[in-house]
């Protein structure tokens, strides 16, 4: 399927060829077109949709249960975050890995991060 964002746009303001661009909207990289005379940015209509999901699902509560699997413990990540997270994955042309990485930050705080990227343990600590 042919994306809208392959076709030439045109500022409608100053009617010149819009230039692609990334541009960072509350903290995520969304695709874009800018144009170069007055500024006017036109953020891609797919990316809009993953930011108003993700606010959606940013702060939102889950109660999960813990449950004991051999000698160790496993809690449910609900469907959502799970089809949410492969989404942006399949976006980014990465595949979701398997394995996550589980910091214990606090007596009452664990992380979990999903991705291949090795982070230093001190961005963990405050």
């Amino acid at each position: 399927m042919a994306d809208i964002f392959d076709t030439k746009i045109i500022c409608k303001k100053c009617n010149k060829e819009m230039q692609k661009c990334i541009v960072e909207k509350q903290g995520a990289e969304v695709r874009a077109v800018k144009c170069k005379k007055c500024g006017d940015v036109i953020i891609h209509p797919a990316d809009l949709n993953c930011l108003e999901h993700y606010k959606d699902l940013k702060g939102k509560k889950f109660n999960v249960k813990l449950r004991m699997v051999g000698n160790s413990h496993a809690i449910s990540i609900p469907k959502e975050i799970i089809n949410f997270m492969n989404e942006q994955h399949k976006r980014m042309k990465k595949e979701m890995d398997d394995i996550v990485r589980l910091v214990f930050e606090d007596f009452d705080k664990l992380t979990l991060r999903f991705g291949d990227e090795e982070e230093d343990e001190d961005d963990y600590r405050q």
